[in-house]
């Protein structure tokens, strides 16, 4: 095994939202967005429950929870959300969580699938796991550039 190939891991990206959360799961060489998922549930521990079966289902070692950040940079309600949902998954898994900025992913999610000519049904089942995919992209790129942060 070369010594680069040991840093490799997969991580799993979560876009949390009230009945409805995103699962993105890189592949294992911690590169691209492999497995997605959308996982229907409206208590937070049941929601925990789901993501910590399917990371441990996945071998994730690390979990990326999407953080809402108001657009002006200010925390709000759904900011403390996702530290209350933050330690959930922290407490279930065992794993460490980074909470990642994720502001205009669920924009940009919507924006992705209507130019791919889903329509606004079609998009709604989907718009979760493409908003998780966009925050692990955006967690991907970041740990490739900055490999020690």
């Amino acid at each position: 095994m070369s010594p680069e190939s040991e840093e490799y891991m997969r991580i799993m990206a979560i876009d949390y939202g009230d009945a409805h959360t995103g699962i993105a799961v890189s592949d294992p060489t911690g590169l691209l967005a492999g497995f997605t998922a959308t996982i229907d549930a409206y208590h937070p521990e049941a929601a925990a429950d789901r993501i910590a079966a399917l990371a441990a289902e996945h071998g994730a070692e690390e979990l990326v929870l999407g953080h809402p950040v108001n657009m002006d940079g200010t925390l709000g309600p759904r900011s403390q959300r996702a530290h209350t949902m933050r330690a959930l998954l922290e407490e279930r898994t065992g794993l460490p969580v980074v909470l990642w900025d994720e502001r205009r992913t669920t924009i940009d999610a919507h924006q992705i699938l209507m130019n791919s000519g889903k329509n606004a049904k079609k998009r709604k089942k989907t718009v979760d796991a493409v908003a998780a995919s966009l925050i692990l992209e955006g967690y991907l790129t970041y740990k490739k550039s900055h490999p020690q942060g």
